[in-house]
């Protein structure tokens, strides 16, 4: 069975063909204003990759902010194709988190991959990519560089991480009393990182925690739920933007 996965997220619409239980080809298109054009956009790359055409596709899976955009497809709540996703990619995962970014979610799985129990942050982006993104300009830092000057600091400075706004203006005080860059950035991190720690505590840890999301690339991110977490690994596929994408297709293939 061939089976197309499709998360239209926020920032970017991802596709995952799936062939028997295997990724053949994937897909990413700019989601922007137009939705409709960033799904056929994406369906198109993840098709050249994969070598096959839409007439090949047995079953779509649609999830994401902009699921019912996605025409044709069986709709997958962002819940269970996270679930589903970390089941594909680690088997034995008990707890999935995605965080992407304009939103962050967590999970405790049954042994097929089925939420048991889940948390969502409250559409802040102080619990997403955003944050580390807004924090960014305020630090007049490029955002692929946060991450990396966040690990050469070991100061720990607390934050508030429940609202960009207030965050931003602690990031300012923080550099009127000439905090160093490095410092800063590592206490957005930590900011962040303690809040979906704090939702996944709420569902209760469980072993085998696996990362979902554009953040799992972020290595001081992943470094600092480690941390937090008490956990000396977390789990994390290639390509993680494309999770919940692959977790659609492979809903629609049971």
């Amino acid at each position: 069975m061939i089976t197309a996965g499709i998360d239209c997220g926020a920032k970017n619409t991802k596709t995952v063909i799936l062939k028997d239980g295997k990724i053949i080809g994937k897909g990413k298109a700019l989601t922007g204003f137009d939705q409709d054009k960033a799904v056929r956009e994406s369906l198109e790359a993840a098709y050249k990759s994969a070598g096959v055409s839409e007439k090949d596709i047995e079953k779509f899976g649609g999830t994401g902010s902009g699921k019912n955009s996605i025409k044709g497809a069986v709709i997958v709540n962002e819940i269970k194709a996270m679930g589903k996703a970390a089941h594909f990619f680690f088997p034995g995962a008990r707890t999935a988190a995605d965080v992407g970014a304009e939103e962050a979610r967590t999970a405790k799985l049954d042994e097929k991959g089925s939420p048991i129990d889940f948390a969502v942050n409250e559409k802040c982006a102080a619990g997403a990519g955003s944050f580390i993104e807004a924090m960014s300009r305020a630090l007049e830092t490029p955002l692929e560089e946060m991450g990396p000057l966040a690990l050469t600091s070991d100061m720990e400075i607390p934050m508030n991480a429940q609202c960009v706004i207030f965050a931003e203006s602690e990031v300012v005080s923080l550099i009127h009393a000439k905090t160093e860059k490095k410092d800063i950035s590592k206490a957005i991190h930590d900011a962040i990182a303690g809040r979906i720690v704090s939702m996944i505590r709420r569902i209760g840890v469980n072993e085998d925690v696996v990362m979902l999301g554009g953040l799992a690339y972020n290595s001081a991110f992943v470094n600092a739920m480690k941390t937090q977490l008490n956990v000396e690994k977390i789990l994390i596929p290639d390509d993680p933007e494309f999770g919940a994408a692959t977790g659609a297709a492979a809903a629609v293939s049971e």
